[in-house]
């Protein structure tokens, strides 16, 4: 089975958030495993990301791509990783810098987006990213 860590800065502190978040894990169950990681700053981030080995960080300066372009990535990268992957989210100040020359960055959008709302939107494309590859009709 597939296994996807996401390291996050702060944890998600709205109900109706983690309701949301869980119902998109509940679903994800049976394809891929799914853990967070929560830090409380850049130090923590940097020291939690460097024992990690297929990382892909997301940055307003990351790469901006489709559902269906984000679907073929997340895949492709878990073949690079031996179907391991680590999905990195900064927090109020974004990413350390040491980040951006180090990992690849994707972005999905330019607008500014909290954390714990990214967390959400990041585990619903990786959802559809699954869906998408089953063909099934959840991507419209």
């Amino acid at each position: 089975m597939q296994k996807l860590k996401i390291i996050s800065v702060g944890k998600t502190k709205e109900k109706w958030l983690d309701d949301a978040i869980e119902e998109y894990l509940k679903r994800l169950t049976p394809i891929l495993e799914v853990s967070f990681t929560y830090v409380k700053d850049d130090e923590q981030l940097i020291k939690a990301v460097s024992k990690e080995s297929n990382v892909v960080c997301l940055d307003v300066l990351g790469k901006m791509m489709s559902s269906e372009s984000f679907s073929e990535f997340i895949h492709k990268k878990f073949l690079e990783g031996g179907s391991r992957l680590t999905l990195v989210i900064g927090g109020a100040e974004g990413l350390p810098s040491s980040f951006r020359s180090k990992y690849p960055l994707i972005s999905f959008s330019l607008m500014t987006f909290t954390h714990q709302c990214i967390r959400l939107i990041l585990i619903e494309q990786i959802y559809r990213a699954f869906e998408i590859a089953k063909g099934t009709k959840y991507h419209k």
